[in-house]
């Protein structure tokens, strides 16, 4: 009885990691690294990101986009036996082409426009061998003036989401590829760096 319960317990697992790697591709993307960086600074990138709804600037309230940057590594969906992996070919290469951004709340709090920003589509492209770091927006100028975030201008509220990022691309045979990754986002009227 032991073994087959740890039997269905070793197929459960397998099947779950065969989830992430759906697809005719026959490569696959790994997110190894998100990170973010204020567009009041930014050069520093780091884990959660602190976005600012107004930054003051020589005295003048502005409004910055602010970045994601994200590192992808390529796997094989058949590495080939323990030891001796097979080597990627050009035709395993993945090219992303766009991406969406979608915000959560862990409350539960999720209305679009209401609790938290707008989702949006944005055009990447970044071509995927080895490994690879690019940048996008994670975080558009005009979400800044639109509600939710709009009032956070005058008061000291803070709302906290988690960003969802979801890749799109091809395989270079044009198999379809999308992969998902996910950073906190703070949104508030900040300090305002010197």
């Amino acid at each position: 009885m032991k073994r087959v319960l740890l039997g269905l317990l070793v197929m459960a697992s397998v099947a779950c990691g065969s989830m992430t790697r759906e697809g005719t591709a026959s490569s696959y993307l790994v997110v190894a690294a998100m990170d973010a960086a204020s567009g009041a600074d930014p050069e520093e990138f780091g884990g959660d990101l602190a976005s600012d709804v107004v930054t003051v600037v020589d005295d003048v309230a502005t409004v910055f986009a602010d970045s994601g940057r994200v590192t992808m590594v390529l796997a094989l969906k058949d590495p080939g036996p323990a030891g001796s992996p097979l080597t990627p070919t050009p035709n395993n290469a993945i090219t992303i082409d766009r991406y969406r951004v979608r915000y959560i709340r862990s409350d539960g709090r999720n209305t679009q426009g209401v609790d938290v920003p707008y989702a949006f589509d944005g055009a990447f492209t970044t071509t995927v061998f080895d490994q690879t770091q690019a940048s996008f927006t994670l975080v558009r100028s005009q979400a800044k003036s639109e509600a939710p975030l709009a009032a956070l201008a005058n008061s000291f509220v803070v709302i906290s989401t988690i960003a969802e990022v979801t890749f799109y691309g091809h395989d270079q045979t044009g198999r379809e590829v999308i992969t998902t990754a996910r950073i906190g986002v703070h949104f508030a009227n900040w300090g305002d760096p010197e």
